[in-house]
């Protein structure tokens, strides 16, 4: 089925690997042009090789960054019909008691606030030409309890809350928002995630692992590829109506207490 992605201009950050590097080549392969930013310059400049990507190097956590590489994509493509924010930090691990509160403060700093700093700038051009989306990348944590990683399960609890804001806020100007809240997603973080947790509970890595994989449904840690598929859902004529929901895509996680 032709999603109709060609010709859509979309902005997505942190997409110099995992998620947002799937959704950035997704949205490019079916002709959409495309912006990016990564902290990562050479991440970047790997994915900006690709065709119909640009992009810029940016710290989602500077407002100054930010307005600087949200003003250059938005020039670059004449405008913009897509934002996802993507990016995003696993924080600090532990019980809360041992958790840095300077390091707390920067994973919602990064997580969330992020999120402000890049949304603002869509929000002007999309209400004058009365249509655009807006995907926030939440995570199952932002609904469920996550010990061990209170300040992340924080951060994407607040993430859902700012995307039903948002859409009620906006519905009225043909914007829509939404939330996808990914399970465990194979690749270097999840490892790191697992990592954070042997440390903070002293119990074996492998252990963890197969703790993750049992506490889903379908058994399954889940492809970046597939977070993209979604977000092409919620950006096609297929998707037109679907605002102010929280879609996950984890094959049901039924409990994050590994």
């Amino acid at each position: 089925m032709d999603l109709e992605l060609g010709g859509l201009r979309v902005v997505v950050t942190a997409a110099g690997s995992g998620i947002g590097r799937a959704t950035a080549e997704m949205f490019a392969d079916m002709g959409a042009a495309v912006q990016v930013c990564d902290i990562d310059d050479a991440a970047l400049a790997d994915v900006c090789a690709e065709e119909h990507i640009g992009g810029a190097v940016a710290d989602v956590g500077d407002t100054a960054s930010v307005d600087v590489f949200m003003a250059g994509a938005l020039a670059a493509m004449g405008g913009v019909d897509v934002l996802v924010n993507n990016a995003g930090i696993a924080g600090p691990g532990g019980r809360l008691e041992l958790i840095d509160p300077e390091e707390a403060t920067k994973t919602l700093d990064v997580n969330v606030t992020s999120m402000f700093r890049t949304t603002r700038h869509v929000i002007g051009p999309m209400r004058a030409q009365g249509s655009g989306l807006i995907v926030n990348i939440a995570s199952t944590a932002g609904y469920l309890g996550f010990p061990f990683r209170s300040p992340y399960s924080a951060s994407k609890w607040a993430v859902i809350g700012l995307t039903k804001t948002l859409a009620m806020e906006l519905g009225a100007d043909g914007i829509r928002v939404n939330a996808i809240c990914p399970g465990s997603i194979k690749g270097p973080r999840m490892d790191h995630v697992i990592d954070l947790e042997a440390q903070a509970s002293g119990r074996d890595a492998a252990e963890i692992r197969r703790g993750f994989e049992r506490q889903v449904s379908m058994g399954t840690f889940i492809d970046a590829t597939e977070i993209a598929d979604s977000i092409a859902y919620l950006a096609s004529p297929l998707g037109h109506k679907v605002s102010g929901q929280v879609l996950s895509v984890d094959g049901h996680t039924e409990t994050l207490r590994t």
